[in-house]
């Protein structure tokens, strides 16, 4: 099948490479059957916020990639007014911007909010190109303040669950809808587009959003393999592997992702990858509330969303809709994304029925293992070979013996 395309993973190359790099990301990816992935402006150091920063990016990336690696730039209030900045960044091949309505935990990447965003779109209306939204705004700190106070245990999941309710998305995911009327035909910014990032919440947060599809807002949104294959109830006192914002939700949550997953109304799936040093996951700790944020999954997400997906009838069109096709459309990759004449020889092979367990015996490729939340599960559909532009770059367990992957940038308009 067309190989995976992964628009929402966090490499941290250059500058946090103890965290993954290049050169383990993109193996762990094309052991996973993923050819291409969009890498995320932050997490790396410098987050990638302007030309100059790209340039490290591509730099890092150039004979260390084993598939197809393209670059998001970083939308911050530092350069949301600076239309010069952004056309320079975006002129440099970024396929387009990513902002956070929320702290993202990393000082050289802050928050924007609705003016730093209406601005990011006009500039990328001219470029045709989107605008990716972390939404989640916070609202208060009464739950930590509770938890200060020796209420709440910060090792129970409960506890981090309430400091970010599904409110935190619905506020975040109105405040846009009321911008992304401007993605209308004959709006302001017309041709851009706007992408809401790892949706948790399945209920208000996802009625914003079919709402505004239906009005005519150019919008699309994602949702991960974790948010399909765990529930809040399942996971563990102090098992931080399983911490990531927004947070897992409870089992009937899941239910009706799917259920909008399969009905069309959830566009594509990412893995959002975001590895860390085990140090700061505070693995032997367990407090969530300090815990480094974020789901090790990249080379596992073929074969978990087709398992936990059997029950709800996922077929392997979905799966090359969710994973290849949308992403390419959503990413300008229209080389990509399927297999037809002209396009790119990514492909994929792979057996669905085969089952493996995931444990120390099966060789996984990113660079911290232990902190996957999927080890220790059975899964279905073992990846035999995964070839990029027609080049083999995994077979059953070896990698080529040189990294050929390109970099991918985006060409001014």
């Amino acid at each position: 099948m067309p190989g995976l395309i992964d628009v929402h993973s966090h490499l941290d190359d250059p500058g946090r490479v103890e965290w993954e790099g290049f050169p383990s990301g993109t193996k762990a990816a094309a052991a996973g059957g993923v050819t291409t992935l969009i890498d995320m402006p932050l997490n790396s150091y410098p987050s990638t916020i302007s030309k100059e920063t790209l340039k490290l990016k591509i730099e890092a990336a150039e004979k260390n990639i084993y598939i197809d690696v393209g670059f998001w730039g970083g939308l911050v209030p530092e350069n949301a007014f600076n239309v010069t900045a952004l056309e320079a960044l975006l002129n440099a091949g970024a396929l387009g911007l990513k902002s956070f309505m929320c702290p993202s935990g990393i000082n050289d990447f802050p928050m924007t909010n609705a003016s730093h965003i209406k601005e990011g779109l006009s500039v990328l209306a001219r470029y045709k190109r989107p605008l990716l939204v972390h939404a989640e705004i916070q609202q208060d700190s009464k739950s930590h303040l509770e938890v200060e106070d020796g209420k709440n245990d910060a090792r129970s999941y409960s506890t981090y669950l309430k400091s970010r309710p599904p409110s935190m998305e619905e506020t975040a995911i109105r405040e846009l809808i009321a911008i992304t009327k401007d993605t209308r035909p004959g709006g302001p910014a017309e041709g851009a587009h706007l992408h809401i990032v790892h949706l948790a919440d399945a209920s208000s947060s996802l009625d914003l959003i079919k709402e505004a599809k239906s009005n005519g807002d150019s919008i699309t949104v994602e949702t991960c393999p974790h948010y399909l294959a765990f529930s809040a109830e399942e996971i563990p006192d102090g098992d931080t592997r399983f911490k990531c914002a927004p947070p897992i939700r409870d089992a009937s949550n899941r239910e009706k992702l799917w259920e909008a997953l399969m009905e069309g109304q959830i566009d594509m799936l990412s893995s959002d990858h975001s590895p860390t040093e085990p140090k700061l996951k505070l693995l032997d700790d367990g407090d969530f509330l300090r815990a480094w944020g974020g789901i090790s999954s990249l080379q596992f997400v073929l074969p978990v969303t087709w398992s936990y997906g059997q029950k709800y009838g996922v077929t392997l069109e979905h799966l090359a809709s969710w994973w290849s096709e949308r992403p390419a459309k959503l990413a300008g990759q229209h080389s990509k994304g399927a297999i037809a004449i002209g396009n790119h020889a990514d492909i994929v092979v792979w057996e669905p029925e085969v089952e493996f367990d995931l444990n120390d015996d099966h060789p996984i490729y990113i660079k911290h293992p232990q902190n996957s939340a999927y080890l220790g599960r059975r899964l279905s559909g073992k990846v035999l070979g995964t070839f990029v532009r027609g080049n083999l770059v995994y077979e059953e367990g070896r990698h080529a013996p040189a990294a050929c992957g390109a970099p991918i940038l985006a060409t001014s308009t």
